[in-house]
């Protein structure tokens, strides 16, 4: 399975399904409970305490990702994702990672369209020190020629690695450049090569200055510790850091789509042609987008989903077959990709998928097909977050994304309000042939596959993939 369509799976579980959770695993969540104030800088600031286990994760999001590149420097939010690894005043280039790893500790980072994200999790007796590391990589990064150099070199090979050289690869940078045009959705998060090759050091320090300020930034601390304790931490390290700029964001236009758009795009690394149906949908903040949700599991969660069971299993004319929904902050993608078997074409694919479409439009499910449903979704809000480190993603990305960190409280009560009328009215708003892209994802002709490239299909996108791991630094370039 590709990288990407896994990094939009979390997407989806990020951002449309925030995670309802606590260690008691029940159908009916508990409150989660914490607390959240400013410092005078403007750092939004939030503590969930849980004394249950003795570690404690410290995250500092960001609210700048690849929509915010600049026009003609696609990559940037991502290349800072890399490149704010790379040491500060304090810390010299290449220890970061000993440092945490020295101290028991592990840590990560992340960038999607919306958002960038940094953390640590540590043994709570080290949480002085993973307040200072990340109040150090918003204060005082080393932001060089050489760092630069480095992170470049090393993005290239990621993007050979996921994309240019990954079967299916190109997959959703070529959704989002028809369904997005002019818009800072419209280019993948990793960016052009190019892009990163022309810009100046000059440029990336411009756009540290522009977003990594704490007006821009939410900080979670959640696991154990004292709370007391962490607040005097928090405002030693963080509260004297200056306020920046406002951020003066344009505002978002995308034009609906009023006429199937058809494409194709021709990939060196297949030898299976793929069928996309992508239809532009509400925003993460739209009660539409959770039904949508919805949608996605009837379609095709399990084997005994609607398009699976029919288009798989009995009439054998899919290899696989799938579908899900990820809600940006000021729009939203909704697919369906399938594999053909046999004689079916990408055209037979999408007549067989417009059926089970029109069912949804016209019939609604079953009662039973409905709590199934409910249950599933009940289900994977207590499992998909039950630690410390995984309330407090969903706090950062619901203050990050909504606004409302308290939606942790609320969100399931929203898809639990969601009736078997909402789903038919929704897939008759949003899922038409006239709404929608057809991409044909084709070989290209007499293909051969890549040397050293998996060829494996793909495959359903996970529940919920870990995020890329960072490498001990022997060799220094793997290095962020």
């Amino acid at each position: 399975m590709i990288n990407l369509l896994k990094l939009f799976r979390m997407k989806k579980m990020f951002l449309s399904v925030t995670v309802f959770t606590l260690y008691v695993f029940s159908s009916w969540a508990q409150k989660v409970e914490f607390e959240e104030y400013k410092l005078e800088n403007g750092m939004h600031v939030i503590l969930y305490q849980d004394n249950a286990v003795p570690v404690v994760k410290v995250e500092v999001m960001y609210g700048v990702g690849s929509k915010d590149d600049p026009k003609n420097k696609t990559g940037f939010a991502h290349f800072f994702e890399h490149l704010l690894f790379e040491g500060t005043a304090n810390i010299e280039r290449g220890e970061w990672f000993k440092i945490v790893s020295a101290n028991g500790g592990r840590n990560n980072a992340y960038t999607t369209y919306d958002l960038t994200t940094y953390f640590e999790i540590f043994p709570s007796n080290q949480l002085q020190l993973g307040l200072w590391m990340e109040s150090e990589r918003l204060l005082h990064p080393v932001i060089n020629q050489i760092g630069v150099e480095t992170q470049n070199g090393v993005i290239k090979e990621e993007r050979r690695q996921t994309q240019d050289n990954r079967p299916y690869g190109n997959l959703i940078s070529e959704v989002t450049r028809h369904l997005f045009p002019g818009t800072g959705y419209h280019h993948s998060i990793i960016g052009s090569i190019e892009d990163l090759d022309n810009a100046t050091l000059e440029d990336f320090k411009n756009f540290h200055k522009t977003y990594y300020m704490p007006n821009n930034a939410v900080l979670v601390v959640a696991g154990d510790f004292k709370r007391d304790q962490a607040k005097q931490w928090i405002k030693e390290y963080f509260g004297s850091i200056p306020v920046g700029e406002s951020i003066m964001r344009a505002p978002f236009v995308s034009q609906p789509i009023t006429g199937q758009i058809d494409a194709s795009f021709f990939d060196a690394n297949i030898q299976t042609p793929m069928m996309v149906l992508a239809y532009k949908t509400p925003a993460v903040h739209s009660r539409d987008a959770l039904v949508l949700d919805f949608i996605s599991s009837i379609l095709s969660d399990g084997k005994s989903s609607r398009l699976s069971k029919k288009m798989v299993d009995e009439k054998k004319m899919a290899l696989f077959i799938g579908a899900f929904n990820f809600a940006l902050k000021n729009s939203g993608m909704y697919l369906i990709y399938g594999l053909p078997m046999g004689e079916a074409t990408l055209d037979d694919l999408a007549r067989e998928v417009d059926e089970e479409i029109k069912k949804l439009q016209t019939e609604l499910i079953s009662d039973r097909e409905y709590q199934k449903l409910m249950n599933q979704y009940e289900n994977s809000f207590v499992q998909s977050n039950s630690t410390p480190e995984g309330i407090a993603t969903t706090l950062a990305t619901n203050y990050t994304m909504h606004g409302d960190a308290s939606r942790i409280n609320t969100e399931l009560g929203f898809y639990r309000s969601i009736t078997t009328e909402d789903i038919r009215e929704v897939a008759r708003k949003y899922l038409n042939p006239n709404q929608r892209l057809f991409l044909r994802y084709m070989p290209e002709p007499e293909a051969t596959v890549v040397e050293g490239v998996d060829p494996t299909p793909i495959a359903a996108p996970s529940e919920k993939p870990k995020v890329k791991k960072k490498k001990k630094v022997k060799k220094e370039k793997k290095q962020k």
